[in-house]
Protein backbone atom coordinates (compact mmCIF):
# COMPACT_ATOMS: atom_id res chain seq x y z
CA UNK A 1 0.00 0.00 0.00
CA UNK A 2 1.50 3.38 -0.96
CA UNK A 3 2.53 5.63 1.88
CA UNK A 4 3.44 8.67 -0.20
CA UNK A 5 1.66 11.09 -2.46
CA UNK A 6 2.61 12.76 -5.77
CA UNK A 7 1.97 9.47 -7.58
CA UNK A 8 -0.06 11.14 -10.33
CA UNK A 9 2.88 10.67 -12.71
CA UNK A 10 3.00 6.90 -12.29
CA UNK A 11 -0.64 6.13 -11.38
CA UNK A 12 -3.41 6.95 -13.85
CA UNK A 13 -6.78 8.33 -12.85
CA UNK A 14 -9.21 5.51 -12.16
CA UNK A 15 -12.86 5.68 -11.19
CA UNK A 16 -14.58 2.80 -9.38
CA UNK A 17 -15.90 0.14 -11.73
CA UNK A 18 -19.02 1.34 -13.55
CA UNK A 19 -21.68 -1.18 -14.42
CA UNK A 20 -22.37 -1.59 -18.14
CA UNK A 21 -25.06 0.72 -19.51
CA UNK A 22 -27.19 -2.11 -20.88
CA UNK A 23 -27.27 -3.71 -17.42
CA UNK A 24 -27.66 -0.67 -15.17
CA UNK A 25 -30.35 0.97 -17.33
CA UNK A 26 -32.76 -1.84 -16.43
CA UNK A 27 -32.57 -1.29 -12.65
CA UNK A 28 -32.26 1.49 -10.08
CA UNK A 29 -29.08 0.35 -8.36
CA UNK A 30 -26.15 2.75 -8.09
CA UNK A 31 -24.05 2.65 -11.23
CA UNK A 32 -20.63 2.67 -9.54
CA UNK A 33 -19.25 -0.13 -7.41
CA UNK A 34 -17.13 0.83 -4.41
CA UNK A 35 -13.35 1.03 -4.54
CA UNK A 36 -11.33 -1.87 -3.23
CA UNK A 37 -8.98 -0.73 -0.45
CA UNK A 38 -5.87 -0.93 -2.62
CA UNK A 39 -7.47 1.06 -5.45
CA UNK A 40 -8.72 3.77 -3.10
CA UNK A 41 -5.26 4.12 -1.58
CA UNK A 42 -3.67 4.30 -5.03
CA UNK A 43 -6.03 7.02 -6.21
CA UNK A 44 -5.58 8.99 -2.99
CA UNK A 45 -1.81 8.77 -3.44
CA UNK A 46 -2.10 10.70 -6.70
CA UNK A 47 -2.73 13.93 -4.73
CA UNK A 48 0.06 16.45 -5.28
CA UNK A 49 -0.36 17.96 -1.77
CA UNK A 50 -0.09 21.43 -3.30
CA UNK A 51 0.59 24.39 -1.05
CA UNK A 52 -2.65 26.13 -2.03
CA UNK A 53 -5.24 23.34 -2.39
CA UNK A 54 -7.72 24.61 -4.97
CA UNK A 55 -9.85 21.52 -4.39
CA UNK A 56 -10.43 22.67 -0.82
CA UNK A 57 -10.96 26.31 -1.81
CA UNK A 58 -13.65 25.35 -4.32
CA UNK A 59 -15.50 23.08 -1.91
CA UNK A 60 -18.43 24.94 -0.27
CA UNK A 61 -17.66 23.10 2.97
CA UNK A 62 -13.94 23.84 2.74
CA UNK A 63 -13.26 20.13 3.28
CA UNK A 64 -9.66 19.36 4.21
CA UNK A 65 -9.28 17.16 1.14
CA UNK A 66 -5.49 16.85 0.82
CA UNK A 67 -5.10 15.64 4.42
CA UNK A 68 -7.76 12.94 4.24
CA UNK A 69 -6.39 11.82 0.88
CA UNK A 70 -2.97 11.44 2.52
CA UNK A 71 -4.47 9.45 5.39
CA UNK A 72 -6.26 7.19 2.92
CA UNK A 73 -3.04 6.63 1.00
CA UNK A 74 -1.39 5.58 4.26
CA UNK A 75 -4.25 3.27 5.26
CA UNK A 76 -5.37 5.49 8.17
CA UNK A 77 -9.03 5.30 7.24
CA UNK A 78 -10.57 5.94 10.64
CA UNK A 79 -8.57 9.16 10.94
CA UNK A 80 -9.52 10.04 7.37
CA UNK A 81 -13.19 9.66 8.25
CA UNK A 82 -12.85 11.76 11.41
CA UNK A 83 -11.29 14.55 9.36
CA UNK A 84 -13.83 14.29 6.51
CA UNK A 85 -16.79 14.33 8.92
CA UNK A 86 -15.40 17.27 10.88
CA UNK A 87 -16.51 19.62 8.10
CA UNK A 88 -19.25 17.57 6.40
CA UNK A 89 -22.30 16.00 8.07
CA UNK A 90 -23.01 13.74 5.08
CA UNK A 91 -19.74 12.85 3.32
CA UNK A 92 -21.13 9.56 2.00
CA UNK A 93 -23.96 11.51 0.32
CA UNK A 94 -21.81 14.31 -1.07
CA UNK A 95 -19.34 11.73 -2.35
CA UNK A 96 -22.17 10.31 -4.44
CA UNK A 97 -24.15 13.30 -5.67
CA UNK A 98 -21.87 16.36 -5.59
CA UNK A 99 -20.87 17.59 -9.07
CA UNK A 100 -17.19 17.08 -8.31
CA UNK A 101 -16.30 17.83 -11.92
CA UNK A 102 -17.50 21.40 -11.29
CA UNK A 103 -16.16 21.76 -7.74
CA UNK A 104 -13.21 19.99 -6.10
CA UNK A 105 -12.08 17.72 -8.95
CA UNK A 106 -12.71 20.40 -11.55
CA UNK A 107 -10.17 22.58 -9.75
CA UNK A 108 -7.56 19.93 -8.98
CA UNK A 109 -4.16 21.30 -10.05
CA UNK A 110 -3.20 18.05 -11.80
CA UNK A 111 -6.42 17.99 -13.85
CA UNK A 112 -4.71 19.36 -16.95
CA UNK A 113 -2.44 16.70 -18.37
CA UNK A 114 -2.81 14.04 -15.67
CA UNK A 115 -6.56 14.19 -14.84
CA UNK A 116 -7.93 15.01 -11.41
CA UNK A 117 -7.75 12.88 -8.28
CA UNK A 118 -11.07 11.02 -7.95
CA UNK A 119 -11.93 12.90 -4.77
CA UNK A 120 -15.64 12.07 -4.64
CA UNK A 121 -15.11 8.33 -5.02
CA UNK A 122 -12.45 8.29 -2.29
CA UNK A 123 -14.76 10.31 0.00
CA UNK A 124 -17.52 7.77 -0.57
CA UNK A 125 -15.12 4.89 0.09
CA UNK A 126 -13.87 6.40 3.35
CA UNK A 127 -17.38 6.92 4.74
CA UNK A 128 -18.84 3.62 3.54
CA UNK A 129 -15.91 1.92 5.28
CA UNK A 130 -16.66 3.93 8.43
CA UNK A 131 -20.27 2.70 8.39
CA UNK A 132 -19.19 -0.89 7.78
CA UNK A 133 -16.67 -0.76 10.63
CA UNK A 134 -19.08 0.86 13.10
CA UNK A 135 -17.02 4.02 13.50
CA UNK A 136 -20.03 6.29 13.03
CA UNK A 137 -21.88 6.88 16.30
CA UNK A 138 -25.01 8.83 17.27
CA UNK A 139 -24.41 12.47 18.22
CA UNK A 140 -23.77 12.38 21.96
CA UNK A 141 -23.49 15.74 23.73
CA UNK A 142 -21.18 16.22 26.69
CA UNK A 143 -24.10 17.74 28.59
CA UNK A 144 -27.80 18.23 27.97
CA UNK A 145 -29.27 21.70 27.62
CA UNK A 146 -32.82 22.69 28.47
CA UNK A 147 -33.36 24.84 25.38
CA UNK A 148 -35.24 23.21 22.51
CA UNK A 149 -34.97 24.02 18.82
CA UNK A 150 -37.64 23.39 16.19
CA UNK A 151 -36.39 22.64 12.67
CA UNK A 152 -38.87 22.86 9.79
CA UNK A 153 -37.78 20.50 7.03
CA UNK A 154 -35.89 17.20 7.16
CA UNK A 155 -33.84 17.66 4.01
CA UNK A 156 -30.04 18.01 3.95
CA UNK A 157 -30.06 21.44 5.61
CA UNK A 158 -32.49 20.40 8.34
CA UNK A 159 -30.68 17.16 9.16
CA UNK A 160 -27.23 18.77 9.14
CA UNK A 161 -28.38 21.53 11.50
CA UNK A 162 -30.09 18.95 13.72
CA UNK A 163 -26.82 17.05 14.13
CA UNK A 164 -24.74 20.14 14.82
CA UNK A 165 -27.16 21.44 17.45
CA UNK A 166 -27.76 18.05 19.05
CA UNK A 167 -24.01 17.63 19.55
CA UNK A 168 -24.14 20.84 21.57
CA UNK A 169 -26.80 19.33 23.80
CA UNK A 170 -29.94 21.08 22.57
CA UNK A 171 -33.29 19.29 22.42
CA UNK A 172 -34.14 18.97 18.72
CA UNK A 173 -37.56 18.53 17.09
CA UNK A 174 -37.64 18.16 13.30
CA UNK A 175 -40.96 18.75 11.52
CA UNK A 176 -41.45 17.48 7.98
CA UNK A 177 -44.42 17.24 5.63
CA UNK A 178 -43.38 13.81 4.32
CA UNK A 179 -43.51 10.36 5.87
CA UNK A 180 -39.75 9.78 5.56
CA UNK A 181 -36.83 11.90 6.64
CA UNK A 182 -34.50 13.18 3.94
CA UNK A 183 -36.59 15.52 1.79
CA UNK A 184 -35.02 15.95 -1.64
CA UNK A 185 -32.50 13.19 -0.88
CA UNK A 186 -35.34 10.66 -0.63
CA UNK A 187 -38.00 11.93 -3.00
CA UNK A 188 -36.09 13.99 -5.57
CA UNK A 189 -32.86 12.10 -6.27
CA UNK A 190 -33.16 8.69 -7.98
CA UNK A 191 -31.78 5.51 -6.45
CA UNK A 192 -29.19 5.04 -9.19
CA UNK A 193 -27.45 8.15 -7.84
CA UNK A 194 -28.27 7.75 -4.15
CA UNK A 195 -29.77 4.58 -2.72
CA UNK A 196 -32.29 5.44 -0.02
CA UNK A 197 -30.68 3.18 2.58
CA UNK A 198 -27.78 5.65 2.59
CA UNK A 199 -30.11 8.48 3.64
CA UNK A 200 -32.15 6.36 6.05
CA UNK A 201 -29.17 5.21 8.08
CA UNK A 202 -27.99 8.82 8.48
CA UNK A 203 -31.43 9.95 9.66
CA UNK A 204 -31.76 6.93 11.94
CA UNK A 205 -28.46 7.54 13.72
CA UNK A 206 -29.57 11.10 14.51
CA UNK A 207 -32.75 9.67 16.03
CA UNK A 208 -30.59 7.32 18.12
CA UNK A 209 -28.78 10.40 19.36
CA UNK A 210 -32.01 12.02 20.57
CA UNK A 211 -33.29 13.98 17.57
CA UNK A 212 -37.11 13.76 17.50
CA UNK A 213 -38.93 13.50 14.17
CA UNK A 214 -42.49 14.68 13.54
CA UNK A 215 -43.59 13.08 10.25
CA UNK A 216 -46.49 14.18 8.04
CA UNK A 217 -46.42 17.49 9.87
CA UNK A 218 -47.28 20.65 7.97
CA UNK A 219 -46.57 24.01 9.51
CA UNK A 220 -49.69 26.06 8.91
CA UNK A 221 -51.94 23.02 9.15
CA UNK A 222 -50.81 21.20 12.29
CA UNK A 223 -49.28 24.26 13.94
CA UNK A 224 -48.48 27.81 12.92
CA UNK A 225 -44.98 29.23 12.91
CA UNK A 226 -46.04 31.30 15.91
CA UNK A 227 -47.00 28.09 17.75
CA UNK A 228 -43.51 26.69 17.13
CA UNK A 229 -41.88 29.91 18.28
CA UNK A 230 -43.84 29.67 21.54
CA UNK A 231 -42.81 26.04 22.00
CA UNK A 232 -39.10 26.31 21.15
CA UNK A 233 -36.23 28.56 22.15
CA UNK A 234 -35.35 29.00 18.45
CA UNK A 235 -36.72 27.87 15.09
CA UNK A 236 -34.86 27.05 11.88
CA UNK A 237 -36.67 27.14 8.51
CA UNK A 238 -35.06 24.62 6.16
CA UNK A 239 -37.91 23.72 3.82
CA UNK A 240 -36.07 23.86 0.52
CA UNK A 241 -37.81 25.07 -2.65
CA UNK A 242 -40.30 22.87 -4.49
CA UNK A 243 -42.55 25.16 -6.55
CA UNK A 244 -41.79 24.22 -10.15
CA UNK A 245 -41.18 26.82 -12.84
CA UNK A 246 -43.70 26.50 -15.65
CA UNK A 247 -43.56 27.19 -19.34
CA UNK A 248 -46.15 29.57 -20.79
CA UNK A 249 -46.48 28.25 -24.33
CA UNK A 250 -49.52 27.17 -26.37
CA UNK A 251 -50.69 23.70 -25.37
CA UNK A 252 -49.27 23.88 -21.85
CA UNK A 253 -52.55 22.58 -20.43
CA UNK A 254 -52.52 19.29 -22.37
CA UNK A 255 -52.46 15.99 -20.51
CA UNK A 256 -49.17 14.12 -20.04
CA UNK A 257 -47.14 17.28 -19.46
CA UNK A 258 -45.74 16.94 -15.94
CA UNK A 259 -43.28 18.64 -13.64
CA UNK A 260 -39.92 17.03 -12.89
CA UNK A 261 -40.44 16.69 -9.14
CA UNK A 262 -43.87 15.10 -9.63
CA UNK A 263 -42.32 12.58 -12.02
CA UNK A 264 -39.29 11.82 -9.82
CA UNK A 265 -41.27 11.62 -6.57
CA UNK A 266 -43.63 9.06 -8.09
CA UNK A 267 -40.72 6.94 -9.31
CA UNK A 268 -38.91 7.13 -5.98
CA UNK A 269 -42.05 6.18 -4.07
CA UNK A 270 -42.52 3.13 -6.29
CA UNK A 271 -38.90 2.13 -5.62
CA UNK A 272 -39.61 2.49 -1.90
CA UNK A 273 -42.57 0.12 -2.20
CA UNK A 274 -45.35 2.70 -2.02
CA UNK A 275 -48.52 2.47 -4.07
CA UNK A 276 -48.72 5.40 -6.49
CA UNK A 277 -52.01 5.40 -8.44
CA UNK A 278 -50.82 7.87 -11.11
CA UNK A 279 -47.81 5.64 -11.79
CA UNK A 280 -49.91 2.50 -12.04
CA UNK A 281 -52.37 4.23 -14.38
CA UNK A 282 -49.50 5.26 -16.63
CA UNK A 283 -49.80 9.01 -16.13
CA UNK A 284 -46.37 9.19 -14.42
CA UNK A 285 -44.85 6.13 -16.06
CA UNK A 286 -42.68 6.42 -19.17
CA UNK A 287 -42.95 2.80 -20.21
CA UNK A 288 -43.36 2.46 -23.98
CA UNK A 289 -43.57 6.23 -24.51
CA UNK A 290 -41.64 8.82 -26.47
CA UNK A 291 -40.39 11.06 -23.68
CA UNK A 292 -39.14 14.62 -24.05
CA UNK A 293 -37.48 16.33 -21.07
CA UNK A 294 -37.15 20.12 -21.16
CA UNK A 295 -34.13 21.50 -19.27
CA UNK A 296 -30.38 21.14 -18.85
CA UNK A 297 -29.64 20.86 -15.14
CA UNK A 298 -29.02 17.86 -12.92
CA UNK A 299 -32.76 17.46 -12.34
CA UNK A 300 -33.25 17.06 -16.08
CA UNK A 301 -30.54 14.39 -16.08
CA UNK A 302 -32.33 12.57 -13.28
CA UNK A 303 -35.54 12.65 -15.34
CA UNK A 304 -34.08 11.33 -18.59
CA UNK A 305 -32.24 8.51 -16.84
CA UNK A 306 -35.35 7.60 -14.83
CA UNK A 307 -37.40 7.48 -18.04
CA UNK A 308 -34.87 5.05 -19.54
CA UNK A 309 -35.24 2.75 -16.53
CA UNK A 310 -39.01 2.88 -16.75
CA UNK A 311 -38.77 1.44 -20.25
CA UNK A 312 -39.37 4.51 -22.43
CA UNK A 313 -39.42 3.95 -26.18
CA UNK A 314 -37.26 7.01 -26.81
CA UNK A 315 -35.87 9.71 -24.51
CA UNK A 316 -34.83 13.14 -25.77
CA UNK A 317 -33.53 16.10 -23.77
CA UNK A 318 -34.16 19.57 -25.18
CA UNK A 319 -31.80 22.29 -24.02
CA UNK A 320 -31.62 25.82 -25.33
CA UNK A 321 -27.86 26.14 -25.03
CA UNK A 322 -25.03 23.88 -26.19
CA UNK A 323 -23.17 21.14 -24.35
CA UNK A 324 -20.42 23.50 -23.17
CA UNK A 325 -22.94 25.83 -21.51
CA UNK A 326 -25.04 23.16 -19.85
CA UNK A 327 -25.40 23.80 -16.08
CA UNK A 328 -25.60 20.12 -15.12
CA UNK A 329 -22.71 17.78 -14.43
CA UNK A 330 -20.93 16.57 -17.57
CA UNK A 331 -20.54 13.16 -15.96
CA UNK A 332 -24.31 12.91 -15.74
CA UNK A 333 -24.61 13.85 -19.41
CA UNK A 334 -22.13 11.11 -20.29
CA UNK A 335 -24.01 8.54 -18.18
CA UNK A 336 -27.26 9.51 -19.90
CA UNK A 337 -25.76 9.24 -23.39
CA UNK A 338 -24.37 5.81 -22.56
CA UNK A 339 -27.87 4.75 -21.52
CA UNK A 340 -29.42 5.84 -24.81
CA UNK A 341 -30.62 9.39 -24.17
CA UNK A 342 -30.53 11.73 -27.17
CA UNK A 343 -29.60 15.35 -26.48
CA UNK A 344 -31.10 18.00 -28.73
CA UNK A 345 -28.82 20.99 -28.21
CA UNK A 346 -29.68 24.59 -29.08
CA UNK A 347 -33.40 23.84 -29.13
CA UNK A 348 -36.36 25.17 -27.19
CA UNK A 349 -40.08 24.39 -27.02
CA UNK A 350 -42.32 26.80 -28.93
CA UNK A 351 -45.60 24.95 -28.31
CA UNK A 352 -47.06 21.62 -27.24
CA UNK A 353 -49.25 19.93 -29.85
CA UNK A 354 -52.19 17.60 -29.34
CA UNK A 355 -55.93 17.41 -28.72
CA UNK A 356 -56.37 16.22 -25.13
CA UNK A 357 -52.99 14.51 -24.72
CA UNK A 358 -49.69 15.88 -25.93
CA UNK A 359 -48.51 14.22 -29.14
CA UNK A 360 -45.51 16.40 -30.05
CA UNK A 361 -43.32 19.31 -29.04
CA UNK A 362 -42.92 22.04 -31.63
CA UNK A 363 -39.36 23.16 -31.13
CA UNK A 364 -37.31 26.00 -32.57
CA UNK A 365 -33.62 26.19 -33.23
CA UNK A 366 -31.58 28.48 -30.98
CA UNK A 367 -28.35 30.36 -31.53
CA UNK A 368 -26.24 31.93 -28.80
CA UNK A 369 -25.91 35.68 -29.01
CA UNK A 370 -23.88 38.24 -27.07
CA UNK A 371 -23.18 37.60 -23.37
CA UNK A 372 -25.50 39.12 -20.77
CA UNK A 373 -24.51 40.74 -17.47
CA UNK A 374 -23.68 37.32 -16.00
CA UNK A 375 -21.31 36.53 -18.86
CA UNK A 376 -23.49 33.79 -20.39
CA UNK A 377 -24.45 34.04 -24.05
CA UNK A 378 -28.12 34.88 -24.52
CA UNK A 379 -30.20 32.31 -26.46
CA UNK A 380 -31.84 33.75 -29.57
CA UNK A 381 -34.52 32.06 -31.69
CA UNK A 382 -33.55 31.32 -35.28
CA UNK A 383 -36.42 32.64 -37.47
CA UNK A 384 -38.53 30.08 -39.34
CA UNK A 385 -36.73 27.12 -37.77
CA UNK A 386 -39.68 25.27 -36.23
CA UNK A 387 -39.87 21.48 -36.30
CA UNK A 388 -41.78 18.77 -34.42
CA UNK A 389 -40.52 16.16 -31.98
CA UNK A 390 -42.85 13.27 -31.21
CA UNK A 391 -43.80 13.12 -27.53
CA UNK A 392 -46.24 11.01 -25.51
CA UNK A 393 -44.88 12.38 -22.22
CA UNK A 394 -43.21 15.73 -21.58
CA UNK A 395 -41.31 16.37 -18.35
CA UNK A 396 -40.50 19.99 -17.52
CA UNK A 397 -37.28 20.37 -15.52
CA UNK A 398 -37.04 24.15 -15.52
CA UNK A 399 -36.02 24.86 -11.94
CA UNK A 400 -37.78 25.65 -8.68
CA UNK A 401 -39.01 28.64 -6.71
CA UNK A 402 -40.04 29.04 -3.05
CA UNK A 403 -43.60 28.48 -2.00
CA UNK A 404 -45.55 31.24 -0.22
CA UNK A 405 -44.18 30.61 3.26
CA UNK A 406 -45.88 33.56 5.01
CA UNK A 407 -49.21 32.20 3.78
CA UNK A 408 -48.39 28.55 4.41
CA UNK A 409 -47.02 29.18 7.89
CA UNK A 410 -49.80 31.60 8.85
CA UNK A 411 -47.12 34.19 9.57
CA UNK A 412 -47.60 37.27 7.35
CA UNK A 413 -44.76 39.12 9.06
CA UNK A 414 -42.08 36.71 7.80
CA UNK A 415 -39.80 38.76 5.55
CA UNK A 416 -39.05 37.68 2.00
CA UNK A 417 -36.70 38.82 -0.75
CA UNK A 418 -37.98 39.94 -4.15
CA UNK A 419 -37.36 36.37 -5.36
CA UNK A 420 -39.65 34.93 -2.67
CA UNK A 421 -36.83 33.38 -0.65
CA UNK A 422 -36.66 33.98 3.10
CA UNK A 423 -34.75 37.15 3.89
CA UNK A 424 -31.98 36.68 6.45
CA UNK A 425 -29.17 38.72 7.91
CA UNK A 426 -26.20 36.83 6.43
CA UNK A 427 -24.09 37.69 9.45
CA UNK A 428 -26.20 35.37 11.61
CA UNK A 429 -28.80 33.70 9.28
CA UNK A 430 -31.65 35.18 11.35
CA UNK A 431 -34.87 36.34 9.71
CA UNK A 432 -36.70 39.50 10.67
CA UNK A 433 -38.47 37.45 13.38
CA UNK A 434 -36.49 37.23 16.60
CA UNK A 435 -35.19 33.71 17.17
CA UNK A 436 -36.26 32.44 13.73
CA UNK A 437 -33.42 31.43 11.41
CA UNK A 438 -33.33 30.00 7.88
CA UNK A 439 -30.84 27.97 5.83
CA UNK A 440 -30.45 26.13 2.56
CA UNK A 441 -32.38 26.57 -0.67
CA UNK A 442 -35.15 28.53 1.02
CA UNK A 443 -32.54 31.28 1.52
CA UNK A 444 -30.24 31.00 -1.51
CA UNK A 445 -32.67 29.52 -4.05
CA UNK A 446 -32.40 26.10 -5.69
CA UNK A 447 -28.80 25.00 -5.31
CA UNK A 448 -26.56 22.05 -4.41
CA UNK A 449 -26.88 19.74 -1.41
CA UNK A 450 -23.36 20.66 -0.34
CA UNK A 451 -24.37 24.33 -0.10
CA UNK A 452 -27.41 23.39 2.00
CA UNK A 453 -25.11 21.60 4.44
CA UNK A 454 -22.77 24.58 4.58
CA UNK A 455 -25.64 26.98 5.27
CA UNK A 456 -27.02 24.66 7.94
CA UNK A 457 -23.71 24.52 9.77
CA UNK A 458 -23.46 28.32 9.70
CA UNK A 459 -27.03 28.63 10.96
CA UNK A 460 -26.37 26.14 13.77
CA UNK A 461 -23.41 28.21 14.91
CA UNK A 462 -25.56 31.34 14.90
CA UNK A 463 -28.41 29.66 16.78
CA UNK A 464 -25.99 28.46 19.46
CA UNK A 465 -24.53 31.95 19.82
CA UNK A 466 -28.01 33.50 19.94
CA UNK A 467 -29.18 31.14 22.69
CA UNK A 468 -26.01 31.65 24.71
CA UNK A 469 -26.37 35.42 24.49
CA UNK A 470 -30.06 35.17 25.38
CA UNK A 471 -29.25 33.04 28.42
CA UNK A 472 -26.57 35.52 29.53
CA UNK A 473 -28.99 38.43 29.18
CA UNK A 474 -31.59 36.57 31.25
CA UNK A 475 -29.03 35.96 33.99
CA UNK A 476 -28.10 39.65 34.03
CA UNK A 477 -31.77 40.60 34.26
CA UNK A 478 -32.35 38.22 37.18
CA UNK A 479 -29.25 39.52 38.96
CA UNK A 480 -30.34 43.12 38.46
CA UNK A 481 -33.81 42.33 39.81
CA UNK A 482 -32.45 40.43 42.80
CA UNK A 483 -29.84 43.05 43.75
CA UNK A 484 -32.20 45.43 45.65
CA UNK A 485 -33.70 42.53 47.59
CA UNK A 486 -30.25 41.32 48.58
CA UNK A 487 -29.28 44.84 49.68
CA UNK A 488 -32.39 45.07 51.85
Amino acid sequence: MPTQTLNFISVAQEMPEKRAAEIRSSDYDEIYLNFAEKRAAEQASRCSQCGVPFCQLHCPLNNNIPDWLLMTAEGRLEEAYELASATNNMPEICGRICPQDRLCEGNCVIEKGFEAVTIGSVERYITDTAWDQGWIKPPTPEREREESIGIIGAGPAGLAAAEELRRRGYQIDVYDRYDRMGGLLVYGIPNFKLEKEIVTRRADILAEGGVKYHRNFEVGRDASLDDLRAKHSAVLIATGVYKAHDLAVPGAGLNNIVQAMTFLTASNRVCLGDTVPDYESGALNAEGKNVVVIGGGDTAMDCVRTAVRQGAKTVKCLYRRDRKNMPGSMREVTHAEEEGVEFVWLAGPEAYLGDENVRAVRAVQIRLGAPDASGRQVPEIVPESSYEIEADLVVQALGFSPEDLPGMFDEPELGLTRWGTVHVDYRNMMTNLDGVFAAGDIVRGASLVVWAIRDARDAADSIHKFLQETAAENVETVDATAAPEQAA
